[in-house]
């Protein structure tokens, strides 16, 4: 079984695996020179990141003034052998094709990294970065997982799905970038409460779609919630966040507790066996918020518990709901994911899409206007930062007033 991974409730995040101790240092230290060892590297790479974030800890107030923003010589540079384990999907970028950067504020920010909004001045383009530390990502041994997560993205190709703009490595973090969003369905919905059935329609319809492509291409997605679905400036939606997803064959079985505790189907919970129909699970729980204004089952502290409350929801779908929208959650809301729907002529031919077109190009026609007057209201940030050493120490930054 793979290790437990789980986020509870809508905002936490992921809570990686890695063991406790005072002494995780050496321990950590110890076990990765047995890797270099296997790959012939002279001197540990990973005790020379260490040193560095020694000098430049993010979590520690800095006991020094702040470093200038200036690159170190590149004899400072972990070995090789370090960098090579970040390739392909992380490229080495020269510093100068991403100097022009500016931080115009902190998007979210999470267990596992920091999503800045930029402008990009050479494109005169806004961007997401999503910036993750090297540390982190050796330390909690998810470096599979961030490999993964690029290269599902560059494999993706829907207009209802948030694509991978660019990545690269620099000495000290991983950088994803995407295009922006400047509104999430969660952060919608607390604003406007339950939706229309109309829009509930629309967005139900876009989300099958994308599963049914993602599914098709072997890919399950594994955290499907309303923060990871972002809205473009037509109001339409792009789901993001391939953090927990993975390449999963048709007929295969996965068995990772990991997601959001409040959108994980009952066999997720239960650490498995389960496949594909664990994000129509996730799609059921989304839709029956967006209709009633709450979740189906409130969150849990841990997994077993979420299990027990999941296991004996007895999908009560309050009688306001039209017939076609309380039968679709019924049927995606079923503890047997045998019995769940899952393929699109399921619901292309179900009473709740009667009249939808399963198109993406028709769908995009329809518009969403509810969601345009709500992103016309968000606040935009006062000041922007000129970024220049784009993998400096971002702590010092993240504190600014302007990003606070």
């Amino acid at each position: 079984m793979g290790a437990v991974s789980c986020r509870q409730g809508q905002h936490t995040g992921v809570a990686a695996p890695h063991k406790q101790g005072h002494n995780i240092r050496g321990a950590w230290v110890q076990g990765w020179k047995s890797l270099w060892s296997g790959v012939g590297a002279s001197r540990s790479g990973l005790e020379e990141l260490w040193g560095l974030r020694g000098h430049q800890c993010l979590h520690q107030e800095p006991v020094e003034p702040a470093p200038r923003l200036v690159e170190k010589p590149l004899s400072e540079w972990p070995v090789p052998q370090f960098i090579n384990l970040f390739l392909p999907e992380f490229p080495i970028r020269p510093l100068r094709g991403h100097q022009q950067l500016k931080i115009l504020g902190l998007v979210a920010k999470g267990s596992f990294g920091t999503v800045l909004k930029v402008l990009d001045c050479g494109q005169k383009a806004v961007f997401a970065v999503k910036v993750v530390p090297k540390v982190k990502v050796l330390q909690r041994d998810i470096l599979r997982q961030c490999k993964e997560e690029v290269s599902i993205q560059r494999q993706i190709n829907h207009p209802f799905v948030h694509g991978l703009g660019d990545s690269w490595q620099g000495k000290r973090h991983l950088f994803i970038m995407c295009s922006y969003c400047s509104t999430d369905l969660y952060s919608l919905w607390s604003a406007v409460g339950c939706f229309a059935e109309a829009s509930i329609r629309l967005f139900a319809a876009e989300l099958v779609l994308v599963l049914c492509y993602l599914h098709d291409l072997g890919i399950i997605h594994r955290d499907v919630k309303m923060e990871n679905i972002l809205l473009d400036e037509r109001g339409h939606l792009k789901l993001t966040d391939f953090g927990l997803s993975r390449h999963l064959p048709q007929g295969s079985q996965a068995y990772t507790i990991c997601g959001t505790l409040q959108y994980m189907a009952p066999e997720v919970l239960s650490g498995g066996p389960y496949n594909h129909a664990a994000d129509w699970w996730s799609l059921g729980v989304l839709l029956f918020s967006l209709a009633t204004g709450k979740f189906p089952v409130t969150a849990e502290r841990d997994h077993v518990a979420m299990l027990a409350s999941v296991t004996h929801y007895d999908s009560e779908i309050p009688a306001s709901l039209n017939q076609g929208l309380s039968r679709l959650l019924h049927e995606l809301l079923c503890q047997n994911p045998l019995h769940r729907l899952r393929y699109l002529h399921h619901f292309q031919v179900h009473p709740f899409f009667r009249g939808v077109a399963f198109d993406p190009e028709l769908l995009q026609k329809q518009p969403v206007n509810f969601v345009m007057e709500t992103q016309a209201t968000q606040p935009s940030p006062s000041e922007s930062m000129l970024f220049k050493d784009f993998d400096c120490n971002l702590e010092s930054y993240l504190v600014h007033p302007s990003l606070a």
